[in-house]
């Protein structure tokens, strides 16, 4: 696809990877119950490299030894980031799981800062506090003890944060769609040691439901949406992609609130205020509150 149609849709197509990940919360509430994991992540990552390669099978001749280091350390730190987040919601709530996980806006920007020396904008800086501000009011469950499990989903965020540093510095002057297989593939080799480390395949089958949920979370919420971000975050800066994924976690409290028995509080209305707030002041700078000058004074 033409280079300036990618750039015009990066900012979209982000926010809609976020919806797709948003909608993926309530229907997994039940299905770790059923299948391990590891099996899950290993079925996801697998699933969406054999399909991505089979798709783009005719960009292959173009792909140099840069690719596989490259995204083999995007499938690593992604790995890393998927699993220490799932086994930190055991030992925490989900709404608390949500706002740890989000500390990434927070962290990108200044991580950002340390690798590339790039300084984040008073603006970057206020979008992110803003936006995990708003998280922590959707999130709130009512209690601030830490758990092990709310130690667990802080590393991750520190992992997500790092994965979206690595796809914006290593998907620079590459076919983004070849670099997303290999991410695929390095993160499902890791998610497959995993599973025999655990609890291992499923022997005995699974339910109809558990595989559909399988095949969408294969589909839309791997193969679609984490393309969709890779691309995304190719033609947009990390500061500004970190607040848009961020959407995440408000996009799954209200499909809860819509699917589920769960109800919407005061909070959540503040919190979800918050973020749009803050996705505006990443996005515009506020550009549209300064005054400009009339055409007499032009």
């Amino acid at each position: 696809m033409n280079e300036s149609i990618l750039s015009k849709l990066a900012k979209p197509l982000i926010v809609i990877a976020t919806l797709i990940w948003g909608s993926t919360f309530f229907i997994m509430k039940d299905t770790l119950d059923d299948v391990n994991l590891m099996f899950l992540l290993a079925f996801r990552f697998t699933f969406a490299a054999v399909l991505l390669a089979l798709v783009f099978w005719n960009k292959w001749k173009t792909i140099d030894r840069s690719y596989w280091w490259r995204g083999g350390v995007m499938g690593l730190f992604l790995f890393a980031a998927y699993a220490v987040q799932n086994y930190g919601l055991i030992g925490t709530t989900p709404g608390k799981n949500a706002f740890f996980t989000a500390v990434y806006c927070v962290i990108v920007p200044f991580l950002y800062w340390l690798v590339d020396r790039r300084r984040p904008d008073r603006f970057n800086v206020l979008a992110a506090l803003l936006c995990i501000l708003g998280i922590g009011l959707v999130s709130w469950d009512g209690g601030l003890a830490l758990s092990w499990g709310d130690g667990l989903t802080l590393c991750s965020g520190f992992l997500y944060a790092c994965h979206i540093l690595a796809v914006s510095k290593f998907s620079q002057g590459r076919n983004i769609f070849l670099l997303t297989v290999i991410q695929f593939a390095a993160t499902a080799a890791c998610c497959w040691i995993g599973t025999f480390l655990t609890r291992g395949i499923p022997t005995g089958g699974l339910p109809t439901r558990a595989w559909l949920v399988l095949l969408y979370l294969a589909i839309a919420a791997t193969t679609l949406a984490l393309l969709f971000q890779n691309i995304g975050q190719k033609y947009t800066s990390p500061s500004s992609a970190a607040v848009l994924l961020a959407l995440e976690a408000p996009f799954g409290v209200a499909f809860s609130v819509a699917f589920t028995e769960e109800s919407p509080t005061p909070f959540m209305y503040l919190g979800f205020l918050l973020i749009f707030v803050a996705v505006v002041c990443s996005e515009t700078k506020f550009d549209f509150l300064r005054r400009r000058p009339a055409a007499s004074e032009i």
